[in-house]
């Protein structure tokens, strides 16, 4: 996957997002359908923004980004911000 691969996919997530969140505001869906799909988001956008600065790592320091991949979602979580 390229980081332009990565960055549709982000943009993507964020669309998805917006849009459950102005349904939710529209009630076409409940609170609770609603804040199952952002859990789900928010952990596939963590992914996402992880694996895209393992491969910007991975260039700056000669590194092959290609050798980056996606780590699990309870790795990432236990990071600290």
């Amino acid at each position: 996957m390229r980081d332009d691969d990565i960055l549709t996919r982000i943009n993507g997530l964020i669309a998805e997002e917006h849009d459950l969140r102005a349904r939710l505001a529209a009630g076409e869906l409940s609170s609770h359908e609603e804040n199952d799909r952002i859990v789900s988001l928010e952990r596939a956008l963590d992914q996402c923004w992880d694996l895209l600065r393992q491969r910007r790592a991975r260039r700056e320091f000669g590194e092959n980004p290609a050798d980056a991949e996606a780590r699990p979602v309870d790795e990432i979580e236990s990071y600290q911000q």
